[in-house]
């Protein structure tokens, strides 16, 4: 079985996301998310409601599961029996960065692939943080985010204004 590690903060899950994993499963036989902690982000949801939103996202598509981990990705991605680690790339600017780290988790584990995926054309400009802000700004979120998950976020939104 080939098994893929879809990581990330998900904070929140956007369309984009979902977008990813679910054309991830064309390429996989199931896809595990993990969502990491990832306090230097300084996440608005803690971890076990990021966890939460993405089970309520993934819930009706076959072969995945959403867990969290912690410490090291590539250590994550050998003892979960995966094979890959499957990254999004929106635009030349996630490149870089992205490519950096997949070497490093290549001199880390030989045998853990990375693998790039392009979104869909409507989700390529979408990002946690450019969706908090439109919510902080009051902009309608539900083109971008589950009906469930956008009520979440503006909730979150509204309890930590000043």
């Amino acid at each position: 079985m080939k098994i893929g590690v879809y990581p990330g903060t998900f904070d929140p899950i956007t369309h984009g996301h979902t977008d990813i994993i679910t054309r991830s499963l064309r390429v996989f036989d199931k896809v595990v998310v993990a969502v990491a902690p990832n306090p230097a982000k300084h996440p608005l949801f803690d971890l076990a409601d990021r966890l939460d939103m993405v089970k309520l996202v993934v819930q009706d598509i076959g072969q995945v599961e959403v867990t969290c981990f912690d410490g090291l990705l590539v250590d994550y991605v050998e003892h979960s029996g995966a094979h890959a680690i499957i990254r999004g790339l929106r635009a030349i600017s996630d490149f870089e960065h992205e490519f950096q780290m997949a070497l490093i988790n290549r001199k880390l584990a030989r045998d853990v692939e990375t693998v790039f995926l392009m979104p869909s054309e409507e989700y390529s400009y979408l990002s946690s943080t450019i969706i908090k802000d439109v919510a902080k700004h009051g902009g309608a979120l539900t083109e971008f985010l589950h009906l469930e998950v956008a009520r979440r976020l503006q909730e979150r939104i509204r309890s930590v204004a000043p």
